[in-house]
């Protein structure tokens, strides 16, 4: 299944976008609604919250009284702290139940508030963040919900803002206008990405790039990877080395839009065990065939390596899974680290890039196999990593 995280700041129209992606057939998992479920009376959720800040947070019948408990809470580190370790645990575990009993072809989108406080962005196939204007928030706040214009400011202020929002979100979703041009977004979204999306996912299949097209530069290519790499860690269960390489890791260097990612492994064994599965199951299928990097002189033999895809409509990305001190993996870094660190080898590196596109485009995203530019820049990268001591 496809999982999706939605999230947004309060008031900010995130239950509108989940009311419209289950009417397009998501399954909702809406973290808010469970967070009421697990206090409820007779919970050992609600129990726990008064043994921590005593029966004054009930209201006459013995419920939770919301508006008690915030005013506690919101504003009082060690308070939320408290609070939060009551909560999130049991929010999580009802949350897996919900996901385990989705059909297996489903998109689940998981409503959650608390997505980027609470680091949950790696462990989703795509994140979506809905965005709206403070002056928006505050007024739909006051006017909707009927908080004092005060108590709207204090919630807002206690969330995430904006900025660190939009460094998790794959999709950015703009609600400043009406409902109906919201809901015209929402529809896009699910036919143009997430219906494909899943079904790449379910099926193993990669979206090829556009190899002739070059784009950018791009100054989000960066946080986009950074986005990659955290998932591709949380799905490879432990501790492995990821990099940015390729032409989108260097600043300033117009390249075709896919993010390339080094995926370090001790062995190609270990890229062919459970790491391949985790991997693809995360939304990065194994492409089939046998792979390898062109070698450059004086290395006789082909750099055998495994290569991913990406399954996501609108992010093509390309895994290569290399041994750990391999002439290829060796490679890219320094082919990397030296164009970053020379501007004159990046003008030149680019207009070979373009003259590839312009002639041979399928040998501009592949073929630098024949081309004597690239051993020539080994030669001087070579010689720099001499000079400056670098060590990949």
């Amino acid at each position: 299944m496809l999982k999706v995280g939605l999230t947004g700041g309060i008031g900010s129209g995130k239950s509108a976008v989940a009311s419209r992606l289950a009417a397009l057939g998501a399954v909702i998992v809406d973290s808010d609604r469970i967070a009421r479920e697990i206090v409820a009376p007779g919970t050992d959720g609600l129990a726990e919250v008064v043994a921590a800040f005593s029966e004054k947070i009930l209201d006459a019948d013995g419920a939770l009284d919301r508006a008690a408990l915030g005013a506690l809470v919101f504003g009082d580190e060690a308070a939320r702290r408290t609070l939060e370790g009551i909560t999130h645990p049991r929010v999580r575990a009802r949350s897996a139940e919900l996901v385990a009993a989705a059909p297996a072809d489903a998109i689940v989108v998981n409503d959650v508030p608390l997505l980027v406080e609470v680091g949950l962005a790696p462990t989703y196939h795509l994140v979506v963040v809905v965005q709206t204007a403070v002056p928006t928030r505050m007024a739909r706040l006051t006017r909707d919900r009927g908080m004092a214009a005060a108590e709207a400011q204090r919630r807002i202020a206690a969330q995430a803002d904006d900025a660190t929002r939009r460094a998790v979100a794959d999709v950015l979703l703009t609600n400043d206008g009406t409902l109906t041009e919201l809901h015209a977004a929402v529809d896009a979204l699910w036919r143009d990405r997430l219906a494909p999306y899943e079904r790449n996912v379910r099926e193993r299949r990669a979206v090829p790039p556009d190899p002739a097209a070059l784009a950018g530069p791009d100054p989000t290519w960066p946080e986009q990877y950074a986005r990659l790499a955290a998932r591709i860690r949380h799905a490879a269960g432990g501790d492995i080395r990821v990099d940015h390489v390729g032409s989108t890791a260097v600043p300033g260097l117009a390249a075709p839009d896919v993010i390339d990612i080094q995926v370090t492994v001790s062995s190609l064994d270990e890229a062919d065990g459970p790491l391949a599965q985790r991997l693809a199951d995360a939304g990065f299928p194994r492409l089939p065939g046998e792979w390898w990097d062109a070698p450059r002189q004086p290395e006789p033999a082909r750099w055998a390596k495994r290569l991913h895809g990406g399954a996501d409509p609108g992010r093509p990305v390309r895994l290569h899974l290399r041994e750990a001190g391999s002439p290829g993996w060796r490679h890219a870094l320094l082919m990397r680290d030296h164009l970053r660190a020379d501007p004159a080898r990046r003008g030149d590196y680019l207009q070979v890039k373009r003259d590839l596109a312009a002639t041979a485009p399928e040998r501009a995203a592949w073929g630098t196999v024949n081309d004597p530019w690239f051993d020539e820049e080994r030669l001087r990268a070579e010689e720099w990593a001499a000079q400056t001591g670098w060590r990949p």
